[in-house]
């Protein structure tokens, strides 16, 4: 989807949450953030390097800021995160599918 980038924070408000987000859903809390102009820039990389026109890509922020990439998700589930935060990424795949996006 060639510079079509939608980010979100998962914070986890309880010790178990902390170790493995997906043991505790309920003390999640949601916000959309900006990645640093070097995460997006290798974000964008990784994706052409794989071919891919879409990927869920997992990092987590240290508390120094820093972002440390774990992994990409080829066909990774989004919609928890369209919900919980509005951002458009539905609309945005339905328009690149249709070739009117970018």
């Amino acid at each position: 989807m060639d510079g079509g980038i939608f980010a979100a924070e998962i914070h986890a408000d309880s010790d178990a949450g902390r170790v493995d987000w997906r043991s505790d859903y309920d003390s999640h809390t949601y916000r959309v953030c900006d990645p640093p102009p070097e995460v997006a820039a290798g974000v964008q990389r990784m994706l052409d390097r794989l071919g891919l026109s879409y990927g869920a890509f997992d990092f987590v922020v240290t508390p120094e800021g820093q972002w440390r990439f774990l992994e990409v998700n080829p066909s990774g589930q989004y919609g928890f995160i369209e919900q919980a935060t509005g951002l458009p990424i539905t609309a945005a795949i339905c328009d690149y599918l249709e070739g009117t996006g970018t």
